[in-house]
């Protein structure tokens, strides 16, 4: 039997790590992502992460794998998000 690695694609293995973002823009995040489990803790749906706006602080919910971002936004992902509210 002959092994092959398993090749993962290049943009999902760029969503997987972790990305150093400024505390205040990260806080931010915290409290939108908070704010939605509060409020929608019993739908089964989790969220990908969150688009904020790195000026504005203004954020959005992303429901898809493959965020598209405006122009001055960041990705923040969910795993991001939990490991530093716990």
């Amino acid at each position: 039997m002959v092994y092959s690695p398993q090749i993962k694609d290049p943009r999902q293995q760029q969503m997987d790590s972790t990305i150093v973002l400024d505390p205040i823009l990260l806080r931010a995040a915290q409290r939108i992502y908070r704010t939605y489990c509060v409020l929608h803790s019993k739908q089964g749906k989790r969220p990908y992460g969150i688009a904020i706006h790195k000026k504005s602080h203004r954020g959005q919910l992303i429901f898809r794998a493959e965020p598209v971002l405006l122009p001055g936004e960041c990705f923040v992902p969910t795993k991001q998000l939990e490991a530093e509210i716990y």
